[in-house]
């Protein structure tokens, strides 16, 4: 790894002596290193056996979470594209984290900033992925049907054919699926999501600024994106405070926050394991149980 590390720094123009390359945390599903030049420090990722297009996306959503000029991300000097099982490596910028100025309240109202950026269509130009699974996408005019047919049904398949899915569970799940438009709206705007946004997805850089890392790009409603940043502990009050005092949050969003919640809980059941069951079978049973 260390000789293909070395061999990219030179492909994208940094020839200087590597100071110092060591391996980092945040590579639950890739790799992870810090490299350190003579010109500059470097955040690496690196892995194999994955498709062409793992890196390109991830990339991707960096960039259209830049050109939005509302949260930071690293800067991003080049990817590739793997094949038949060779090593990719994602090249971008070291964020050297500060919690000196560096506040929630802050990333809240950059949050809400970055969920004002619109499209046209709900979903995205190309399949992603949500840790090492893949996530399938399309753009469609609804975003009812998106949210049905492109989150939650891949899921729901992949927990049957895994396994995690019993009677009683899949009976409430086939149920729910047919009564979605029953809460979930039709008409919300499009708005830019991170996709992944949790606790571990930013931190502080210098002088505190907050830097978004580690995008699922896509485009929904923008509660969607924050229903996922209350499932595991959420983030402190002081981030949702500033987040709504931005953008106002609707009061139907206690009705929805468990179904948006229900896509990453099944993420979660078919990553880990029946540990995440229960929590599946309690927001099933709250609404067709």
């Amino acid at each position: 790894m260390e000789q293909l590390i070395k061999e990219k720094l030179v492909a994208i123009g940094d020839s200087s002596a590597v100071h110092k390359i060591h391996q980092v945390g945040g590579g639950d599903i890739n790799q992870a290193y810090y490299v350190r030049t003579r010109e500059r420090e470097y955040f690496i990722k690196g892995n194999n056996n994955i498709p062409p297009h793992f890196f390109r996306v991830e990339a991707k959503g960096l960039r259209y979470i830049k050109e939005t000029k509302t949260v930071a991300v690293p800067e991003l000097f080049d990817y590739d594209e793997p094949e038949n099982g060779e090593t990719g490596l994602l090249v971008m910028d070291w964020i050297e984290g500060s919690s000196s100025g560096s506040t929630p309240e802050l990333l809240g109202r950059k949050v809400a900033a970055m969920h004002q950026h619109q499209n046209s269509q709900h979903g995205f130009s190309e399949d992603t992925f949500i840790g090492a699974l893949p996530q399938p996408n399309g753009l469609y005019d609804n975003w009812l049907t998106y949210y049905r047919e492109q989150r939650l049904k891949p899921q729901f398949h992949t927990a049957i054919s895994q396994g995690n899915m019993p009677e009683t569970r899949r009976k409430r799940m086939t149920v729910l699926l047919d009564r979605l438009d029953d809460w979930i709206p039709s008409s919300v705007s499009p708005s830019l999501l991170h996709g992944d946004l949790w606790g571990g997805n930013w931190l502080p850089g210098p002088n505190g600024e907050p830097f978004l890392i580690d995008p699922s790009i896509l485009f929904g409603d923008r509660l969607f994106e924050l229903a996922f940043t209350e499932v595991f502990g959420g983030f402190p009050d002081d981030f949702y405070k500033a987040y709504k005092e931005a953008s106002p949050i609707p009061d139907y969003y206690p009705d929805v926050k468990p179904l948006y919640q229900l896509y990453y809980l099944l993420v979660h059941l078919n990553m880990f394991g029946e540990a995440y069951g229960s929590l599946v079978d309690r927001i099933l049973n709250e609404y067709v149980g």
